[in-house]
């Protein structure tokens, strides 16, 4: 039987189940990325687990987030970070390094290969031929330690890329258009296979951007072909010898169809507050901004930065305007000062800030107070940016350059100018960007600062009781609002207790001072809508939840990677039956929970009862066998602890 690209990855990789859609199966992991937002919780579960060594062919720790030192906290773990991996056997990223998803890929991707990390943009890395999948932290841990990797069977949805981009036009429309056409939930439960003759319109790093934000679609990841391309791109890192070809087969189908004409698009943007509040640029042209920002791992690459260059060489940008550029790799960077395009930057009016994430994750460059923001950066969640009432708007680099040009939204066809043509930039050498694990770990102490903390202890959830409703939310909470990233929040990743003291603060910030109340007395739960705990793969958003206390969750349906960080950490994920008895529960409700431990086993739904009306409500849940066994020791670490 012929097969995609998508089929051959996951079956050369296959170690249980069948390539059924809806049916669980679990992969062989080869690679793994972790960052340091959520690699110091990997650190300390390798730890807790007692593993002396990663068993994966690649591992790599990234310190691309936490970059900002106003204090000892980012510093001291960058030590921890360092010392870590170098006790555990993997390579590291020094902050200043860049961005995790595009370094991984100038160094490490390889076609044909899986990668597993605890960034949700890992996808981003399906650009290359590879499988790459963002998970929770603790499945990443896991896949260190040996064991696979498991997920529902996606569904394959075939995209067929036909003709060549208009000028004014790049890769970030192509996503948009996606984001447009589908919604921030069109690809729950599939798998994004592009393919078509428009491919030989598209560099590496233009998949880069439109596999990284399949993330924003909720698929479990998008992949291309390894083809001469990625073959051309990995010669300029002095890869070549590890490309292999990796190609769908002649005939092979798709469960899903898609296809995109790329000479029918014209500039996109995304309008505040969700990745798919997607509109032609013209559309809104002429509202006024505070700032432009171009970088981030949506839009990483060289002619990502050159093209804004070229834009404004020569030119000044609008007065009262901050233009922000956010260079993704120290590579990159040097490519950018040999070309003079960062002098072209800097002569416009333009800010230059180190490698690395940045205010894609609210870590610096904050917009002012209920003023426009305009950024190629792949996520505009409400208060993402750092700013709690924010205004981000997502678009191309070329959007972002006109309007920095004009201070007001501005379609770049109606520049009085050439689209630039921008020549591929040589190939230089630098220093190799990451540093090796030493051959022999037994002598390498772990160094721990004082914001370090050991992971708490979680008892399984009980059989009977009666669970208080803490909260009520609506659709596609995201987990920025359960628990914000940014220069505030981040900086406690490895201090559980007081990282949750953020929790659900931009939902309603008398949560935590309430679930405290209720932590010594049972617990409580929360209720919320669809695509509950959409965007990052940050698994504190569940984490610190349970350490005040979330014992259930009830939702209308669960983003991908949120609903398997719940069940790894002992937080029982259920969905209604019938949708419509969301609207019966009210915040402050009691719901009473019997026998939970044999329903759960017997079968998928079961009933609840509101304590106060006695109205029963039936909900369900689709956890595995292997789920329930993680559920009924309280949590993934219990499991792994008692198998040894």
């Amino acid at each position: 039987m012929p097969l995609n690209v998508a089929q051959k990855l996951i079956k050369d990789h296959l170690v249980s189940g069948e390539m059924k859609p809806g049916e669980e199966i679990g992969l062989k992991i080869d690679q793994t990325l972790t960052q340091d937002a959520t690699g110091t919780m990997v650190m300390l579960e390798l730890e807790a687990m007692g593993i002396d060594k990663v068993k994966t062919e690649v591992s790599a720790q990234y310190v691309d987030h936490n970059l900002i030192q106003d204090d000892h906290r980012n510093p001291d773990d960058h030590l921890f970070l360092r010392s870590a991996a170098q006790k555990f056997g993997v390579h590291y990223s020094m902050p200043g390094n860049g961005v995790s998803h595009p370094v991984h890929m100038q160094e490490l991707s390889i076609p044909g290969k899986t990668l597993l990390g605890s960034d949700s943009h890992t996808c981003a890395n399906g650009c290359m031929g590879m499988l790459a999948m963002g998970a929770g932290g603790i499945d990443v841990t896991m896949a260190m330690a040996g064991e696979p990797y498991y997920i529902e069977m996606p569904r394959i949805m075939g995209v067929k890329l036909t003709g060549e981009m208009p000028d004014w036009v790049s890769a970030k429309d192509v996503i948009l258009e996606m984001l447009r056409r589908h919604t921030v939930n069109g690809g729950v439960g599939r798998i994004i296979e592009y393919y078509g003759p428009g491919l030989d319109d598209l560099s590496a790093m233009d998949r880069h951007v439109i596999a990284n934000m399949g993330a924003e679609l909720g698929a479990t990841t998008s992949v291309f072909p390894a083809d001469n391309e990625v073959k051309r791109f990995m010669e300029t890192q002095g890869r070549e010898d590890e490309w292999v070809e990796l190609k769908a087969d002649e005939g092979a189908e798709y469960d899903d169809h898609e296809e995109i004409n790329l000479s029918e698009l014209v500039p996109l943007i995304a309008k505040p507050t969700s990745p798919d509040n997607v509109v032609p640029v013209e559309e809104i042209a002429g509202e006024e901004i505070y700032q432009s920002y171009i970088g981030s791992s949506a839009n990483p690459g060289y002619r990502d930065f050159a093209v804004a260059a070229e834009i404004v060489k020569g030119k000044q940008i609008a007065t009262g305007i901050s233009f922000d550029i956010n260079p993704t790799s120290r590579l990159l960077l040097q490519q950018l000062v040999d070309n003079k395009h960062i002098a072209s930057l800097l002569s416009s009016g333009a800010r230059l800030h180190q490698a690395g994430c940045n205010g894609c994750i609210g870590m610096g460059q904050a917009p002012a107070t209920d003023q426009n923001s305009l950024r190629t950066t792949p996520r505009n969640f409400p208060g993402r940016s750092g700013t709690k009432e924010d205004k981000v708007f997502l678009c191309s680099p070329e959007t972002a350059a006109a309007s920095a040009l004009t201070g007001v939204i501005t379609d770049p066809r109606t520049l009085n100018m050439e689209y630039p043509e921008i020549p591929e930039a040589a190939a230089i050498k630098t220093n190799k960007m990451l540093e090796d694990p030493p051959e022999d770990t037994s002598d390498i102490e772990i160094v721990k600062g004082p914001n370090v903390s050991t992971i708490p202890d979680f008892d399984p959830i009980e059989d009977s009781f009666d669970m208080p409703v803490m909260l009520k939310m609506g659709d596609n909470i995201s987990t920025d609002e359960i628990l914000a990233g940014g220069s505030r929040v981040l900086p406690f990743r490895s201090n559980i207790p007081k990282i949750s003291t953020f929790v659900f603060e931009g939902v309603d910030d008398t949560y935590t001072e309430r679930a405290e109340g209720k932590r010594d007395s049972g617990g409580h739960m929360v209720v919320a809508g669809n695509n509950y705990g959409q965007g990052s793969s940050r698994e504190h958003a569940a984490l610190a939840p349970r350490y005040l206390g979330l014992k259930v969750v009830l939702a209308k349906d669960f983003a991908r990677i949120h609903l398997q960080n719940l069940i790894n950490f002992g937080i029982l994920p259920l969905t209604f039956e019938d949708p419509a008895d969301h609207e019966k529960i009210d915040e402050g409700d009691v719901i009473e929970f019997r026998n939970v431990h044999q329903a759960i086993q017997d079968g998928n739904t079961f009933k609840v009862k509101l304590k106060d009306s006695g109205e029963e409500i039936t909900v369900k849940h689709s956890m595995t066998k292997r789920h329930l066994d993680l559920m009924l020791t309280g949590g993934i670490i219990n499991w792994a602890k008692q198998r040894q």
